[in-house]
């Protein structure tokens, strides 16, 4: 009987390309990314009640023969039978909302989970390769134990098989290209989700440091106001000296009431409310020319109807 492991050598066996095959690009994958598809892959897990197959698109920037994967958003699929349809206007939308963010990037590939290559991702990537001549495939095994990082990265060749020109899979060497924001991000997570080493991140370090200080800080603030409350109610003989370091230590404070910190103040807040605005605009924007484009096909049909009414009769 052929174990699981034969199986998947034997179904990779009919779509990679042979040893002699090179890749033609080199990889730069950044950690964003990463998290994305295992986030991607755990939350429909959780949903659903076991493991399903996710999909993504890659967004990213390619100079020559180098690519950098920056980003990614998942797709919608429709599954017909055994095979797998991307959804192509929920793409469409997707890629059109990156786009107003993220100007300087473009859609470079796809993602997938799973251990090795299949025929299903043979057909998938051909639908990808409508949107784009040459994508590269991004595939994580979120259930491999193993010491590096569970992912393969591949791009498609046409090779001649049995005289007849197929689709192979080549896979490609990559490295890691990491900015600060995404170290921080990248020490929090694997630290806090180690269950072997109680370890935690610098990130969350530092924020247990700050609740500290602040709990600390409200405490001896509501003890002083306290003590103030007691010796106006009469409760309390009065201490001069306690009073006068209550008095110095309310003057130490920042003063809320200058010119300057309420110019800052309102600033910061129009500041914040002007992105909301402009949230919302773009939003309404979208859902507005989504009208109008369904309204459109809607006037083109009715106008197509009655001309060829017009022909018939």
């Amino acid at each position: 009987m052929a174990t699981n492991m034969d199986v998947d050598c034997q179904a990779a066996a009919g779509v990679m390309a042979g040893a002699g095959t090179s890749g033609s690009v080199s990889i730069s994958l950044h950690p964003l990314v990463i998290m994305n598809v295992a986030e991607h892959w755990t939350r429909t897990r959780a949903q659903e009640g076991q493991s399903v197959q996710v999909f993504g698109a890659l967004i990213g920037k390619q100079k020559g023969r180098n690519i950098e994967v920056m980003n990614s958003f998942e797709l919608l699929i429709d599954r017909v039978a055994d095979a797998v349809v991307i959804d192509r206007e929920y793409y469409d939308l997707k890629e059109e909302q990156f786009k107003q963010v993220f100007s300087e990037c473009e859609f470079i590939g796809w993602y997938t989970t799973g251990d090795v290559p299949t025929e299903l991702d043979i057909k998938v990537h051909k639908q990808i390769c409508e949107i784009n001549e040459s994508p590269i495939l991004l595939k994580l095994n979120p259930l491999a134990k193993q010491s590096d990082l569970p992912i393969l990265l591949y791009e498609s060749v046409i090779d001649l098989v049995n005289g007849q020109a197929t689709m192979l899979f080549v896979e490609l060497s990559y490295t890691l290209a990491t900015e600060e924001a995404e170290r921080i991000g990248v020490d929090h997570v694997a630290r806090m989700s180690s269950l072997e080493h109680n370890d935690s991140s610098t990130v969350a370090e530092h924020l247990l440091a700050q609740h500290g200080a602040i709990k600390m800080l409200h405490s001896r603030v509501k003890l002083v106001l306290d003590y103030i409350k007691a010796v106006q109610a009469g409760e309390i003989e009065k201490n001069l000296e306690v009073l006068r370091e209550a008095y110095s230590l309310c003057h130490r404070l920042p003063v809320l009431n200058t010119t300057r910190f309420k110019g800052e103040f309102y600033q910061q807040c129009n500041d914040v409310s002007l992105m909301t605005y402009l949230g919302t605009l773009t939003k309404t924007c979208n859902t507005i020319n989504q009208f109008i484009n369904k309204f459109n096909v809607l006037y083109d049909r009715q106008g197509m109807g009655r001309r060829m009414r017009g022909l018939l009769f």
